[in-house]
């Protein structure tokens, strides 16, 4: 765990701490796969790319869409937290019209109670792929 002090010295239960595992691809820049407070966990935009670093882009929308949301379900496992713990998901397409495919695919990973979602066209996603999916999560009940 890597703890990272704000201006004004929050107290050691408050502080930004880093998240990361293996099970989802690794950050390759400045940034990390998420952070936390202990009160809320966000996650990076996550691709449509392998643990290994295996990149989906030639694949069907419906098959990255299921990568991103393995790769954030596995970031999230990283902090005992899953998917129903999620409360807001921001979905970055290439292409709008790529909403109904991508949409068949994400609503079988929140079948109860559906976090809410922003879902807009980018002029590009990263790597080249068709979509990105970032979320929000409630973080709270982890004991952090």
């Amino acid at each position: 765990m890597r703890y990272v002090f704000g201006a004004f010295g929050r107290a050691p239960d408050r502080m930004k701490r880093i998240v990361s595992t293996g099970d989802a691809p690794a950050a390759v820049g400045a940034y990390s796969q998420a952070t936390t407070n202990g009160d809320l966990l966000f996650t990076a935009g996550q691709l449509p790319l392998t643990a290994e670093g295996d990149l989906l882009d030639e694949e069907p929308v419906s098959i990255q869409t299921e990568q991103c949301m393995e790769n954030v379900a596995a970031v999230l496992a990283a902090e005992g937290l899953s998917l129903g713990d999620v409360l807001k998901t921001t979905i970055y397409l290439d292409d709008i019209d790529d909403f109904d495919e991508m949409n068949g695919t994400y609503a079988g990973f929140f079948e109860e109670a559906p976090p809410a979602r922003s879902a807009v066209e980018v002029g590009g996603v990263p790597k080249g792929a068709a979509v990105e999916i970032e979320v929000v999560a409630d973080a709270s009940g982890t004991g952090e």
